[in-house]
């Protein structure tokens, strides 16, 4: 059935950018903000800022600001999913109008719920000053440029890759501004979302899904516009670069996908494991485990030049690597090792025996990071090979362990794995699990911020909104708008044609099986028409 824009599409469209809008204004009252800023001059702002109620107003417009856009987003993927044959293509259209017209509120907006723009702004200055951000912390700097940075973090080097701290090294020539520098990153996470808006219809057409609404699942749901677009982080650049690596080695040879892969890691080291989808892709079918290891050698050999050379050329070396344990010196919730690490310690203590601080936590993480690499390892000895749809499971499933069994866990470490879950034919109790959680994930984005001193109540507040949802979902009604998305495309059935599994399957079979619906997708010959 067709997908008509107007008026449905002027009518989601302006419900997200309302909600796009409640979230800016509520920001500048909740968010941490440098006492040099010009916005920190206007008297209003300032005893907003400075009184709970006024701090617990701001939070009430960014819940209902987020509130729009889960239900803005949840109707664009009810409508997109009903779309079918050429249609799809107006809904693909629709699902990128809505993405720049919902983050458009947000692209000036201080970082968000985060402090963490605040710290690039920094290393990027220390950079620039040709100060290594890998030896030392944003604590060195005076001026405006620190005024943001979290204490925590003043201290401490650089964890990233060398890619975000040339862009701040440029940046900082221009200005010294740190809401500038901060907005300048905004910049940079952007293009990792138009990577994978170039990137998600291809990668969902290989595996046999709705390229439309796979990518309304990823580039403009509450999730991604609170912790991508808002929060700025360096994840968004990363796995932008990991799928569009994964598009690049079947359009354009392996070589290109693992210079792709080692730039993604030269933002992020775990952008780096999109090479195991990368040589799993151009693999022939039963490779054996010699090819295999030469692959993989060739392979990461391109990525690690890729990862390397920019850090080098730029003078910045590779110092990250004594920097990447900076992350795991906290304690999150979100991260499974700590909590039964901790919660084993806090017993122990209750027993008396004896034991150093810390010892169970130290002993799980390391145990954790030994599983994550070993199943990396298995996946990438035993899985199946020469077939796309694979590699992107590949890569999902490899993500997807690193997440469960990282030592500390963010909100916006589920960017990790949300884009290739999403282009993958899901069944029905998971595909509605992933709309649930980027709702939730969305709405609770505010326990991050910095409440200047209300923390039980944005936690008490972000816990009854998430609550609430919870409460919603379990309802009649909610489960099956729900299920009706879920269920347009990723539950398991006949294969499309237009998927290599189908092809494949085709082919052992003598004849090519008959398209179940209307569809744009191509045959993998052509994996690049979107």
């Amino acid at each position: 059935m067709p997908v008509e824009q107007a008026p449905y599409g002027a009518l989601v469209l302006t419900r997200g950018f309302a909600g796009g809008v409640l979230v800016l204004l509520g920001g500048l009252v909740i968010s941490t903000l440098p006492e040099s800023t010009a916005l920190m001059q206007i008297q209003l702002l300032r005893e907003l800022r400075g009184a709970e109620a006024g701090r617990m107003a701001g939070l009430a417009l960014v819940v209902t600001g987020l509130g729009l856009y889960a239900a803005a987003w949840l109707s664009l993927c009810r409508h997109v999913a009903r779309a079918e044959g050429a249609a799809r293509e107006d809904a693909l259209a629709l699902v990128r109008h809505a993405t720049v017209v919902w983050s458009a509120p947000l692209v000036l907006a201080p970082p968000l719920f985060s402090r963490d723009g605040w710290s690039y702004a920094a290393q990027g200055v220390l950079a620039h000053f040709q100060v290594s951000p890998y030896e030392h912390g944003p604590g060195v700097l005076v001026g405006p440029v620190v005024q943001g940075v979290d204490p925590r973090w003043m201290e401490t080097p650089a964890p990233y890759g060398p890619l975000p701290l040339i862009f701040g090294d440029v940046a900082a020539g221009f200005t010294g501004n740190p809401w500038l520098l901060a907005v300048g990153h905004r910049l940079l996470a952007l293009v990792g979302l138009a990577l994978l808006a170039w990137s998600l219809p291809r990668l969902a057409q290989w595996c046999g899904a709705n390229p439309a609404l796979s990518s309304a699942i990823v580039l403009c749901s509450p999730f991604m516009l609170a912790n991508g677009v808002g929060g700025l982080h360096n994840d968004l650049l990363m796995v932008g670069l990991m799928a569009a690596a994964l598009v690049v080695t079947a359009e354009r040879g392996w070589a290109w996908g693992a210079a792709l892969g080692g730039l993604a890691a030269a933002v992020k080291l775990p952008g780096g494991l999109v090479c195991i989808g990368v040589a799993l892709m151009v693999l022939p079918a039963g490779a054996d485990l010699m090819t295999r290891l030469r692959r993989y050698a060739a392979v990461g050999g391109v990525s690690v030049v890729a990862l390397v050379l920019p850090g080098f050329a730029a003078g910045l070396g590779v110092g990250w690597v004594h920097a990447l344990g900076v992350p795991g010196s906290v304690n999150v919730p979100l991260s499974l090792p700590t909590v039964l690490g901790g919660f084993l310690d806090l017993l122990a203590r209750w027993l008396g025996t004896g034991l150093a601080p810390a010892t169970f936590l130290e002993l799980v993480r390391a145990v954790a990071q030994v599983a994550a690499v070993a199943f990396a390892a298995r996946v990438a000895l035993t899985w199946r090979a020469g077939s796309r749809a694979e590699a992107v499971r590949a890569v999902a499933a490899v993500m997807g362990a690193l997440l469960l069994l990282s030592p500390v866990v963010h909100l916006w470490y589920f960017l990790w794995v949300v884009p290739f879950l999403a282009a993958l034919r899901l069944p029905r109790l998971a595909a509605t699990a992933l709309l649930a959680g980027s709702v939730v994930a969305g709405l609770v984005a505010p326990l991050d911020s910095s409440l200047h001193g209300a923390y039980l109540a944005i936690v008490i507040g972000s816990m009854l909104v998430a609550g609430a949802v919870l409460l919603l979902l379990v309802t009649r009604a909610a489960r099956e708008r729900l299920e009706k998305i879920a269920t347009a495309e990723w539950l398991p059935g006949p294969r499309l044609a237009g998927s290599d599994e189908a092809q494949a399957s085709g082919r052992s079979a003598g004849r090519m099986r008959p398209v179940t619906s209307p569809s744009v997708m191509r045959p993998p010959s052509t994996p690049g028409a979107a």
